[in-house]
């Protein structure tokens, strides 16, 4: 596999000239260890960062050299982007022992084909999409391949226990975690719509012609009705 190679500065820069720093094409990188006294704060050329988080991702070791010194073997461990341009802003290493074992997350890749899935009965849904893994920086792998050729039937499901990993690598995600399984195909329910009877239809009509006030219907509740003056009898 082809090695990666990195190259930095120390920065000086810190606070809001940072900003500064990333116009003129430098992205400013902290480098962790457990064997470094402090952090190391460095700068590295835009460019060339993109193009080492692009194939390294986060499980592929970079040799790092920092000012001409001796190199190092790093991974990346945070990267930050701007949420509109998608540029990385800033970046986290981590120095590591090859004698030493760390521990990270590695990614799943569903291969293959369900016969369920083929024969049209049924539907392949993901659980989780990464598991922790402990292993030695030698051992690191980009990913774990997972064959769900043998989900012959509805609601059969793979887990964690059945990944298969080499010996040198230990899951740390509980076995018990569903990674793949194969879920029954649900008949679409075409709702139909029920014709409205015709009482409903009268009793519809009869409230708007209330609500209208059509002539010649009762009046309104509190209102009035008049009624005609009763003729005075003349005396005689």
């Amino acid at each position: 596999m082809e090695e990666i190679l990195l190259t930095a500065q120390p920065r000086t820069v810190i606070g809001k000239q940072v900003n500064a720093m990333r116009r003129a094409g430098w992205i400013p990188a902290v480098l962790y260890g457990r064997h470094l006294d402090q952090p190391l704060t460095l700068q590295i050329d835009e460019k060339i960062l993109k193009d080492v988080v692009a194939k390294a991702g986060r499980n592929r070791l970079i040799r790092l050299t920092v000012d001409s010194g001796a190199p190092r073997l790093v991974l990346t461990r945070e990267v930050q982007r701007n949420s509109l341009s998608g540029r990385i802003v800033h970046v986290d290493l981590q120095e590591v022992s090859m004698t030493e074992k760390i521990t990270t997350n590695v990614p799943l890749v569903l291969v293959g084909t369900s016969p369920a899935v083929t024969r049209g009965e049924g539907l392949l849904i993901h659980g989780i999409d990464t598991v922790q893994i402990r292993l030695l920086p030698t051992d690191l792998i980009p990913h774990i391949e997972v064959d769900v050729t043998g989900l012959a039937s509805l609601n059969q499901s793979l887990f964690v226990k059945d990944l298969k990993v080499s010996a040198k690598i230990e899951i740390l995600t509980p076995d018990d975690e569903m990674v793949a399984k194969v879920v029954p195909v649900k008949e679409e329910v075409i709702a139909v719509e029920a014709p409205v009877a015709a009482a409903e239809v009268e009793v519809i009509k009869k409230g708007k012609i209330e609500e209208e006030g059509v002539e010649g219907e009762a009046p309104a509740a509190g209102a009035e009705a008049k009624k005609p003056e009763a003729k005075k009898e003349e005396k005689k």
